[in-house]
């Protein structure tokens, strides 16, 4: 069931994009019955999940690397669950009346919001932490596209791509973490990982940075805060539930998950306490400046998400359990005060606090749900915000862990100033302020419908009841605190736990938020003062940009220096950066140096591949150079042939041969020979990127050899070797492996090439159109000439190349050949047809057009693996014919010749599309006399 709620999820959010405007507001009420689906499958598990019996699925997603998709709901689970869909579904009902005007691209609104709602309900139900990483960055995607709905806005195009910066590279961060914890660990799994001891080593702690980084990014943790005030640009409806009550609640919810299992590394505990403290009480304090209504509850999102932070992140369980009730407090009090501002600003057409002045007595459902709502922010009881407050505030009291008094104290000073803004959020909206004076005073509103404040009168009632009745919650409560700690012994939430420090310290809290409140022209002449004197120090919003454009800055120099259209220059940047990664460590894993020469024909061989290797670099004209390096590579061939690979060196050999004559054709449309013309200090620097690149070939080749060579488990090598005959019933391993083991990877291949040689031909025409003179500086190629005596030279060995080609061809599967190495041998049969006679001549000895072979070698080998699939088997399922023929004896077929046949007129074929794209056509030999007498 969990996976087809994440299915109805996407299912619905993409219909409903594809959908577009013509349903405009409506489309959030279908987008509503995705959450009420969701709390209905919910309420079929919650009572398994209650009794610590969690709720498992697992689903297939690369098993080979034991990557799967497991979705487990406990407890926990059940919480977050509950918030997610369940302020969804408050959150659609109240979209349907904000947008009663609605704008092009609500509709997209609506569809993007359930697409997130999915990604974030993946996270909480994920207990594979590699399908948590994977959702947790498709809430970054979906919010970024949530945030910068309205393109036009440049400021709405800022800050979502400020937000998409900040998490993205938060979830880099967390991938690299949760890969160095899942390798250290052994499981991937957070239900296993409970039940580890993780130690506290340089890898573990390295992977709880980055873990951190991860959480904090999401989650606006000081100072990565800036881009969550920045978010306010968006539709109230999308505030709500993304910054309220969902998103910035995953990388908490993250913390709660990992802190039994990380709190006792110390860096864990000590970065959460440094850096929430900080977020909690600069969060709470930036609030208090905030005139826009939106901008104050952002702040002060950030600054009780620094709380949850505190609670969870410590690794104690009563902190935990006051952490828990702590989610579902500000889940429904601040969902319901983003409903009131979005209700004032519908109505009103403001949010500035200094143009509010009260709405008379129509507003009073609204004023409740406000007042109630902000008192519960403000920890006042009898409501739900008081008693998760007092949890927190006797957690830290009575904890034994280091930094828990240092917690009391952040506590304290967080909490008043979050009763300050609490109540400058009230006093905004419904009395004059007076703070600051505004032109335009709005002091009369039509009040809203019942259906449109309808959903934050829901969450105030509930904030209401839970406070006053916590034992509706406290089941709940205890069993998701049990479902992060198996040794928490809860205790049961209550609104009056008599007269105690927690208690006196409350007390505290609201008297010193009185006085601030009352004082508020003081405090607000003080903080401006205050920040005129701080104005220097970089914020978290200049910070960001100043870095932003810096790095754009240096990457446009950059950019002119090593992108200045000169190719040497890209080949050196591209290759000194690869080989430079590839060296250091290998030469790190290089232990000893093996044996280099293992025959003594290696030394001559080796001598030949060195010097027209050196060749190559040395000789001006570049038809020289091509021959040096077709010698390089019939010199490797000399190495195949030594080391007992007949097969490659078949291949190698008539690859080598081709590619030859290639490059005769294609390098007759360039200059003769290379322009040396490069400054002095080019040389050097191309002699040492070069070394560096042969050096690191070197070393790598000795290193992944070593590897292989020094592992404990089977090689696969020899593995194939023994199941060559007896799973493809061929001796050629080689061939088995092309056509059988791998052949799937090899149809994709040929797939490629087709497309290839289809793009290139087409390229190649555009390019030739017309006539077109050539340059004077380009090679001077004579055209064809043809000799009676190479005439029939070339007919003679091209039947006998070609017959040499299907012999390869059909031996190939138990001796050296197959269907690559018969292609090419015949592509050597076909250039020497050329060289003799040119185009015309491959035409009249190859008369299916081009495209034809090619065509139909894809379809042969298409179809070779596709017919095991219509008769019930699996794709390129190998199949074996043992029979006796008239005249030929005993025949041996397997499925593997006609997937070798396919192969094999592909490569024919791409032969054919190059003489067609690059070849021109022979003349006719003249007699010496005529020559005499036309000349001059």
């Amino acid at each position: 069931m969990l996976i087809f709620v994440l299915t109805l999820h996407a299912v619905v959010g993409i219909a409903l994009i594809v959908a577009g405007d013509r349903l405009g507001r409506w489309a959030f009420a279908i987008a509503g019955v995705v959450p009420a689906v969701t709390l209905a499958v919910l309420g079929t598990e919650f009572a398994a999940a209650i009794d610590g019996e969690p709720v498992t699925e697992e689903y297939g997603w690369i098993p080979q690397l034991g990557l799967n998709i497991v979705l487990r709901m406990d407890a926990m689970s059940v919480v977050m669950v509950s918030l997610v869909s369940g302020i969804g579904l408050l959150v659609c009902t109240y979209a349907v009346g904000y947008f009663s005007h609605p704008k092009p691209g609500t509709a997209r609104l609506a569809g993007l919001l359930t697409l997130f709602a999915g990604a974030m309900l993946g996270v909480v139900l994920s207990d594979h932490l590699m399908a948590l990483f994977v959702f947790w960055e498709l809430t970054s995607i979906t919010s970024y596209l949530l945030i910068g709905n309205d393109d036009e806005n440049p400021k709405a195009r800022d800050s979502a791509l400020m937000a998409v910066i900040i998490t993205g590279a938060g979830g880099l961060a967390l991938l690299a973490g949760i890969i160095l914890l899942g390798q250290s660990t052994g499981t991937y799994l957070i239900s296993e990982l409970v039940d580890i001891s993780v130690g506290d080593s340089g890898v573990i702690t390295a992977a709880v940075i980055l873990i951190l980084l991860g959480a904090m990014t999401k989650s606006a943790q000081i100072p990565f805060a800036g881009w969550l005030p920045g978010a306010m640009v968006a539709p109230t409806p999308i505030s709500t539930y993304l910054h309220a009550a969902t998103m910035v609640k995953a990388g908490v919810y993250l913390v709660a998950r990992l802190s039994p299992v990380l709190a006792e590394t110390g860096t864990w505990r000590n970065l959460i306490l440094v850096v929430s403290s900080i977020t909690m009480i600069v969060g709470g304090w930036r609030a208090l400046r905030q005139h826009d209504l939106k901008l104050l509850l952002a702040y002060g999102t950030v600054s009780q998400l620094g709380f949850m932070m505190l609670l969870f992140g410590m690794g104690e369980y009563e902190l935990a359990q006051a952490g828990i009730t702590v989610l579902l407090a500000h889940g429904a009090f601040k969902a319901a005060l983003f409903m009131v501002v979005g209700i004032v600003d519908h109505q009103a057409g403001t949010r500035d606090i200094r143009a509010l002045h009260g709405f008379g007595r129509t507003w009073w459902p609204v004023l409740a749900v406000a007042t109630i709502s902000a008192a519960s922010m403000a920890g006042l009881p009898p409501l739900l915000g008081f008693i998760a407050k007092e949890k927190g505030l006797d957690g830290a009291l009575h904890g034994d862990f280091t930094g828990a008094t240092a917690l009391v104290v952040v506590f304290v000073v967080g909490s008043i100033l979050t009763f300050a803004y609490s109540a400058r959020f009230v006093l905004g909206v419904f009395g004059r302020f007076g703070d600051a004076e505004h032109e335009h005073v709005t002091e009369t509103a039509k009040a809203p419908a019942w259906t449109f404040s309808g959903p934050s009168i829901l969450l105030a009632t509930f904030t209401v009841v839970a406070g006053l009745a916590p034992v509706i919650i406290d089941d709940l409560v205890g069993a998701a605190t049990t479902a992060l700690d198996e040794a928490a012994k809860p205790k049961h939430l209550a609104l009056w736990h008599g007269i105690n420090t927690a208690l006196m310290l409350s007390a505290l809290i609201i008297g010193v938020g009185v006085v601030l409140t009352v004082a508020r022209r003081p405090v607000a002449i003080a903080q401006r003062r205050f920040h005129r004197a701080i104005t220097w120090f970089p914020t978290a919003d200049r910070s960001f940009w100043f870095l932003l454009n810096g790095l754009i800055r240096f990457a446009k120099r950059t950019t002119r220096v090593v992108q200045n259209g000169s190719l040497p220059t890209y080949l050196m940047v591209i290759l000194t950066v690869s080989m430079l990664a590839i060296v250091i460590p290998a030469a790190a894993a290089l232990d000893e140096w093996p044996d280099l020469i293992d025959t003594p024909i290696h030394v001559p061989l080796a001598g030949i591949v060195l010097a027209a290797a050196i060749g190559a670099t040395i000789v001006h004209r570049r038809i020289a150079a091509a021959l040096m390096l077709g010698a390089v590579g019939f010199g490797m061939s000399g190495f195949y042939v030594a080391q007992g690979a007949p097969d490659l060196a078949l291949t190698q050999f008539a690859i080598e041969v081709l590619t030859t004559v290639m490059f005769v054709l294609v390098l007759r449309f360039l200059p003769a020979r290379f322009d040396d013309r490069h400054l002095a200090i080019a040389l050097p620097i191309r002699i040492a990127v070069a070394a560096l690149v042969g050096v690191t070939a070197f070393i790598a080749a000795l290193v992944t050899a070593a590897a292989r060579s020094d592992v404990a488990e089977p090689d696969i090598a020899d593995d194939m070797v023994r199941q060559s005959v007896s799973s493809g019933d061929g001796s050629n391993v080689v061939n088995v492996i092309l056509v059988d083991f791998r052949g799937a990877d090899t149809l994709g291949e040929i797939t490629v090439l087709v497309i290839a040689a289809l793009g290139v031909v087409a390229l190649a025409r555009v390019a030739r159109r017309g006539p077109v003179e050539p340059a004077p500086t380009l090679l001077e190629v004579p055209a064809f000439a043809r000799l009676p005596v190479v005439d029939v030279s070339a007919r003679i060995l091209f039947s006998s190349i070609m017959v040499l080609s299907i012999y390869f061809l059909f031996a190939g599967h138990n001796q050296p050949g197959g269907g690559f190495v018969g292609g090419l041998t015949a592509g050597v049969a076909i250039s020497l047809r050329y060289v003799n006679g040119g185009v015309s001549s491959v035409r009249r000895s190859v008369r299916p057009k081009p495209w034809f072979v090619l065509g139909t070698g894809l379809f042969v080998s298409v179809t070779t693996a596709l017919v095991p699939l219509a008769l019930g088997e699996s794709f390129l399922e190998h199949a074996k014919w043992q029979g006796e023929l008239p005249l030929l004896g005993k025949i041996k077929v397997t499925s593997a010749l006609p997937f070798d046949i396919g192969v094999y007129l592909v490569v024919v074929g791409l032969v054919l599309m190059a003489y067609e794209a690059f070849g021109e056509d022979a003349v006719p030999m003249q007699d010496p006399e005529q020559m005499e007498a036309s000349a001059p």
